[in-house]
């Protein structure tokens, strides 16, 4: 009996082990160690939409399985650091699939991003530059490109490619500032639901004042930059060029600072102002394939940051 008991007991606390660590693989999506956050997110996401939530967990769960059954350091899977790349592939994928096999091809797709993560660690490992959102952004452009090729395959038709010489630009409107703010944070994890918006605010600050004021900080330069350039406002107010900024702030002046980088908050700005046009010009070379920016100026922007500062140290 003792020791049905001691294997019940061992058997639940592995499993609310590997809750934990999913939970810190959806909150390092903003760099964030900590479930409580990771819950709170998960609360925003299910909000928006039920169907994304259980993508979302079920991908940060199947993240830390593989990586634990690949037997990686527990350190690493205790952070989360191997499972956010997982969560935003299941989702992105659910999000601009459609067909009988989204389900599987997300959950898939979550599972294949868990080891083209360890792989992209250890390709990177002796640079010391952080892979970020890189192995997410590669594997669902692939996949979504796959559709041109593969029947079972099936774009979401708000991803349909466009005709560059028949692409025209709308400034017309009012630009909601608020708005614009809220929806740069819901972007992230790709969500345009107010009060979901709300709790991702919510969660930031949660896990520590700084982080959240810096975040704030980007997305409403990035804002700015981005209609004082001429942007398309409606993209503006949906937060198409706030999220990116938000992400890259926080890891250029926060999350890889060091003693050493004396004027990181204004590298940080930079690179988030930085995040503006190569959005923009992204979006405008990939049109013709009807695939989405995802999260590729941060990754460029901050590798920019971060490589430079082999060379330049203050920055």
């Amino acid at each position: 009996m003792y020791g049905n008991r001691q294997t019940k007991s061992l058997s639940g606390g592995k499993f609310f082990s590997i809750i934990v660590e999913s939970l810190k693989g959806i909150s390092q999506v903003i760099f964030i160690e900590n479930a409580i956050t990771g819950l709170l997110l998960l609360i925003a996401i299910t909000i928006s939409s039920y169907y994304i939530g259980i993508i979302s967990l079920l991908s940060a769960i199947i993240g830390t399985l593989v990586k634990k059954i690949g037997g990686t350091d527990d350190n690493s899977i205790g952070k989360g650091l191997l499972g956010y790349n997982s969560v935003l592939t299941g989702m992105a994928l659910a999000l601009f699939l459609s067909g009988p096999y989204m389900w599987m091809i997300a959950l898939v797709g979550s599972a294949v991003a868990a080891i083209f993560t360890a792989a992209m660690m250890h390709i990177m490992k002796r640079t010391g530059i952080p892979i970020l959102t890189f192995p997410f952004i590669i594997l669902t452009w692939f996949i979504l490109l796959a559709s041109y090729k593969l029947t079972e395959i099936r774009l979401n038709t708000k991803l349909l490619p466009h005709n560059l010489t028949d692409w025209k630009l709308n400034i017309a409107g009012e630009i909601e500032l608020i708005d614009g703010i809220f929806n740069g944070f819901g972007q992230v994890f790709f969500l345009d639901n107010t009060l979901s918006e709300i709790i991702i605010v919510i969660a930031v600050f949660w896990a520590g004042k700084r982080l959240g004021v810096y975040a704030l900080i980007g997305n409403v330069v990035a804002i700015s930059i981005a209609y004082l350039l001429g942007g398309e406002h409606s993209l503006i107010a949906l937060g198409t060029y706030g999220y990116n900024a938000i992400l890259t702030i926080i890891a250029v002046s926060v999350v890889f600072k060091t003693e050493h980088n004396r004027f990181a908050f204004f590298s940080g700005i930079i690179a988030a102002c930085l995040t503006v046009p190569i959005t923009a010009g992204l979006g405008t070379f990939l049109l013709p394939y009807g695939l989405p920016v995802l999260t590729f100026p941060f990754v460029l922007c901050s590798w920019l940051v971060l490589s430079a500062r082999k060379v330049t140290p203050n920055l």
